[in-house]
């Protein structure tokens, strides 16, 4: 069954399938912010900052299973296998959207 994405979100998943920086980066816009493991990374530096450890570092490789609306946001309900510890997880990514890109993700 296909996951039907809003196009950044399907883009940022697109670029993670291939530890793209550049593709997993570009939806996002200038002053978004990522919470993920309890830290907040704010800003377009900080994000790629992010990626780079937390998913190409890591290997870590998302593979969206569903996605609903959810009180303005794309729930996205991932699998995300790699060589670390723990692995496979299924984890929830939540994404608020702008006009100018994904302005927010929140990794739980």
């Amino acid at each position: 069954m296909a996951v039907h994405l809003s196009n950044p979100v399907a883009a940022y998943f697109a670029g993670n399938r291939n530890f793209d920086l550049q593709a997993m980066l570009a939806p996002f816009s200038s002053d978004a912010r990522v919470l993920d493991e309890g830290r907040c990374h704010e800003g377009r530096h900080a994000i790629r900052a992010w990626i780079e450890a937390a998913t190409i570092g890591n290997q870590a490789l998302a593979v969206p299973r569903s996605a609903r609306r959810e009180a303005g946001q794309e729930v996205v309900v991932a699998e995300v296998t790699g060589p670390f510890p723990g692995s496979p997880v299924t984890l929830t990514f939540r994404f608020t959207l702008a006009q100018d890109g994904i302005s927010r993700l929140e990794i739980g």
